[in-house]
Formats: structure tokens, sequence, C-alpha cells
């Protein structure tokens, strides 16, 4: 099992891509710790794991409150010894365009698709530190690389920072053997893209940007993030990982 003997803590893992690799991490041997907002979902999440044998745990996780990452760390590290992997995956859309965006919407969206990363990263760092190395993985999105008028411009600005955060981390913690990379996930299907793919014109349009012809499925993305979260990826750090059906090399 290409985990066996880690600690992985992700957020945002209730549903969509957070739970798949939570289910995916447990299937490869991690003792996993996830959180979010979404209790109810959390839970059934982590009985689903129990049921086919994995280990996890889930507990309460509001990515902008630092109170609440120091203490998931605090549980994670009391319940299971150390952590090996942070998989910042929490993340919200939007919609609309930069003339209609008023402050609130901006730094709601900024607050927990970019500090979120921050504070998740600055609560686990210490532990990784102390563990003698560690692995990073940030969510970011294709349109953390490249501009486009179907997405809210506060998701592309905090995927966009998600990305040169990565690059910073990995630079300032390699001597620390923590590494930290990107993920850039092109149009997944899961419930936060669900009502803007309801909208045939805008799905068109959207489908009209992938060279595959179609959206990706969150397994397609978790795979990715086990590699990064693995031993197989030992020398990559910095880099960007993108998953897109070929939106970007357009």
């Amino acid at each position: 099992m290409r985990l066996e003997g880690k600690v992985a803590l992700i957020s945002g893992g209730a549903r969509g891509m957070g739970a798949v690799e939570a289910k995916l991490f447990a299937q490869e041997g991690a003792k996993v710790v996830f959180g979010d907002v979404l209790e109810e979902e959390g839970r059934a999440v982590e009985a689903d794991i129990a049921a086919a044998g994995g280990e996890a745990i889930f507990l309460k996780l509001d990515v902008t409150s630092e109170d609440d990452w120091r203490r998931v760390v605090e549980t994670a590290l009391a319940r299971f010894g150390k952590l090996d992997v942070l998989v910042n995956n929490a993340g919200i859309g939007g919609s609309g365009h930069l003339g209609d965006t008023s402050r609130a919407a901006w730094e709601r969206i900024m607050d927990v698709n970019s500090t979120g990363v921050y504070l998740g990263t600055v609560a686990v760092v210490p532990a990784m530190q102390r563990a003698g190395g560690g692995s990073i993985i940030n969510i970011s999105s294709q349109l953390g690389i490249v501009g486009a008028d179907t997405s809210h411009p506060a998701y592309q600005a905090s995927k966009g920072s998600v990305r040169i955060l990565t690059k910073a981390i990995a630079i300032q913690h390699a001597k620390d053997g923590i590494r930290c990379n990107s993920v850039h996930p092109g149009p997944i299907d899961t419930p936060m893209t669900a009502p803007k793919r309801d909208d045939a014109e805008f799905n068109e349009r959207m489908l009209s940007k992938i060279p595959m012809g179609r959206i990706g499925r969150p397994e397609e993305v978790a795979t990715g993030v086990l590699y990064l979260a693995s031993d197989e990826s030992s020398y990559v750090t910095g880099a960007e990982l993108v998953i897109d059906g070929g939106w970007v090399a357009q």
C-alpha cells in the first residue's frame, strides 16, 4: 500500500474531491484525519471508511479559524503521534464579474481558498519539522494559472495565490524535508460545480475549453494527490500537477 504507516490530514473532506481523497488514502494504508464544516456528511464519510476497513477520524474544521486548525492538529498528534501529509483541499467558488463583486464576497473567497491554506500550513509545519519531513499538497485550479470569463475573479485570484504560496513553502522548507506541491484540477464532477453545470449554456461554453471534451472525475484528481502524498514523489517539490483535460495546454 502506497501510504502505509503515514498519517494524513485533509481539509474539506466531507464531500467531493476531499471525500474521495480521504477514502483513497485510507484504502492505501494511511491513518486519515479529515475536517469540514459539513458535519453530517463528514460523519458519513468516516463511517464509509470504517466499513471498508480503514482508519479515519472526522473533526469539525473551519479553515479560516486558527483555533480550529490548532485543535485538529493537536487531536491528530494525540491520536496518531505524527503528521506526514497535509492536503489543503477545502475551497469555495463564486459567480459574477469584477464590477459586481462586493468586498465581502471577495474577502470570503480569499479567506477560505487562500488564507485557509496559509493557516493549515502554519499549523502543520512544526509537527513535520519534528518528524523530519512531510508532504503538503495544495489544491489550486487550472484557473490559478490562466484567466477565464466563466469564473469569479476572486476565485481565480485565490487559486493563483495558492499556486505561488506553494512554491514559497517548497523553497523555504526544502531543508526541513518538507515537500509542497500544487494540484490544478479543471472542471470536476462535484457538488460544488453542479449548479453551474446545470446551466446548459454555461456548460457548453465550459466544455468548449476542454480538448478532451468532458469534465473530470474526483478519482482522477485523487490519484494525482495520492502520488504527491506518497514517497514515489520524493524528489518533487514546488511543482504544479495540472489535471484539467487539456484546458491550459491551448
